[in-house]
Parts: structure tokens; sequence; C-alpha cells
């Protein structure tokens, strides 16, 4: 049974960081991407972050040249660093792994960001 476990969520204050880590098991497909996606209450779940099994990685416009994705093999997790923060980052985080035809959320983690 395939489990996506995020940790790292929290309160931050406008300009802070936080590093967000998504802990998968039970993966037997292969893996096609890897990613962080975000939620706030009544919006659609967006993409922030995506690398593919090659490495390439895609960035929300929103978040450019302040986050970062980064994933462990070995580990057989990823993660989001997050730099700059800003309260319309406050979201619900989600990692998400993907193959071909399978595609699993984590259940997420709170971000806010507020003085």
């Amino acid at each position: 049974q395939v489990q996506l476990v995020e940790s790292g969520g929290g309160l931050v204050q406008p300009g802070g960081s936080l590093r967000l880590s998504c802990a998968a098991s039970g993966i037997t497909f292969t893996i096609v991407t890897m990613g962080w996606y975000r939620r706030t209450p009544g919006s659609q779940r967006e993409l922030v972050a995506e690398m593919t099994s090659d490495g390439d990685t895609t960035y929300a416009d929103s978040v450019k040249g302040r986050f970062t994705i980064s994933r462990d093999n070995a580990a057989n997790t990823i993660n989001l660093q997050m730099g700059h923060l800003k309260p319309e980052d406050t979201a619900t985080y989600y990692c998400n792994f993907a193959g071909y035809v399978l595609n699993y959320f984590g259940k997420g983690t709170l971000v806010a960001v507020s003085s």
C-alpha cells in the first residue's frame, strides 16, 4: 500500500523559510514525476514544483527563485525548500508521486505565513 507522509509545515513569518519533506513507502510502480501541490480553502489544488525521474524540474511562476525541490532516492523522499515566504504562500501542501497510470497524494501539511 502506497503511503506518502508529509512533514515540516508550520507557522512562519513573512520572509522566513521552511523545509517540507515527504517520505514515500510501498511504491512498486515506475515513478514518472514527484512533486508538491498546494491548496487554499475554496480553490483548486495547484502545482508548486515537480521533478521528473530524470531530474528535470518545473516550478509555478509564483515560486520560481524562492522554492527548490529535491529528492533523496535512497530514502525515497522528496523535499521542498521554501524561502522568502509570503502570506500568499499560506496553504496546505501535498506531495505527489505519479506513474504512467497511478497517481498518489499525501494527506498534506499546513504552511501558514503570517506576522
